[in-house]
């Protein structure tokens, strides 16, 4: 691990002894310690990382803000209704069919960003659509995560036929893009649904995308696994749990999976982020949740019909999309720098 400061100064004096009290307590850090000294000090990463968080609460917080400010619901119509805008009473949805735009300034807070075609709220359906991606983002991604490291601690250590079959299947699945395989995938069971033994689930279950979505990413994520596993699983310390009388499932959980971990976190970052991308692609496509469910996906179809004639529509969840998919990349970075035992370790506070 290279220790010298970032910048190339050269210090004397009392500056140097602190510099070189610094490395040694550096040296004695642990690599978890040590990594998240390095994201401490990435603000950008942390910044992002903390934007995140918002969003993810403001989207906790939907029922609250539906009960207690909007007042509605997120599939409630208010096609008929009247509202009273700078003095002057103005229905809902026009009788040309188009909504409100924003009404912000309002103090009761219904329609905050708008209504849409059907007169629901959009601030209320943002919310929700929001719970719903990020609920399928997150699923998904965790088992993407559970079946790659499956896949690759048993390919990769094992070898042979079984690293034959599962690289050959990655191999399949990872020549198609998952844009097509999810599509292909999600109008499928859209239509007749899933049944899984005891277990059946309606095409308009939220769980269709999950599965969708956390099975396609399975290749991204198992052939690294696969060629980190393989590279442990010659070394020192796994010749010693050999030689102690371990068998292979102990070796695997115990001594290789562990070294694992900062992969995995990293990935598991990431492919929320892409998981959330992919499960509003498939929804603007019609693959994926499917209505009256709300997803950001979902809104961003139906207002790009209305884009010139109430923008809002498709402009409010894109950059809900935007943000927090920008948010999980920038501080997945982060998390990847320091996570990365070859970086500098930055001496200067």
């Amino acid at each position: 691990m290279a220790t010298e400061p970032a910048t190339e100064t050269t210090l004397q004096g009392p500056a140097a002894w602190e510099a070189e009290a610094e490395r040694e307590h550096v040296h004695g850090l642990g690599p978890w310690k040590l990594g998240l000294r390095r994201l401490r000090r990435n603000k950008v990463a942390l910044l992002f990382g903390f934007l995140f968080v918002l969003l993810v609460l403001s989207c906790v917080l939907a029922p609250v803000w539906a009960d207690k400010v909007a007042k509605t619901t997120a599939n409630a119509n208010h096609l008929s209704d009247v509202i009273t805008v700078d003095g002057k009473e103005k229905n809902v949805v026009g009788l040309d069919g188009v909504p409100i735009g924003p009404q912000w300034w309002k103090a009761d807070g219904k329609f905050f960003l708008g209504a849409d075609r059907n007169g629901r709220d959009i601030m209320v359906r943002l919310l929700y659509g929001g719970r719903n991606s990020l609920e399928i983002g997150i699923v998904a991604a965790v088992i993407t995560t559970i079946l790659s490291i499956i896949l690759g601690l048993v390919a990769g250590y094992f070898r042979g036929v079984a690293d034959t079959v599962i690289r050959a299947l990655l191999d399949v699945m990872w020549s198609f893009p998952v844009i097509i395989l999810g599509v292909a995938l999600g109008v499928a069971l859209a239509l007749g649904g899933l049944t899984i033994g005891p277990i059946k689930l309606a095409g308009d279950s939220l769980a269709i995308p999950i599965f969708i979505i956390g099975l396609v990413y399975v290749p991204y994520m198992a052939r690294p696994v696969r060629g980190q596993v393989l590279s442990l699983r010659e070394k020192e310390f796994v010749e010693a749990a050999r030689a102690q009388g371990a068998g292979p499932i102990r070796i695997m959980f115990t001594e290789v999976m562990p070294n694992l971990a900062s992969t995995v976190i990293v990935f598991f970052t990431l492919l929320i982020a892409n998981a959330i991308l992919l499960e509003s692609a498939l929804s603007f496509l019609g693959a994926g949740v499917q209505p009256p469910n709300p997803s950001w996906g979902t809104m961003i179809d139906e207002g790009v019909d209305r884009i010139a004639t109430a923008p809002h529509l498709a402009i409010v969840p894109g950059i809900m999309l935007v943000l927090t998919v920008l948010s999980l990349n920038v501080f997945g970075d982060g998390v990847r720098d320091a996570l990365d035992p070859r970086a500098k370790v930055r001496l200067e506070r």
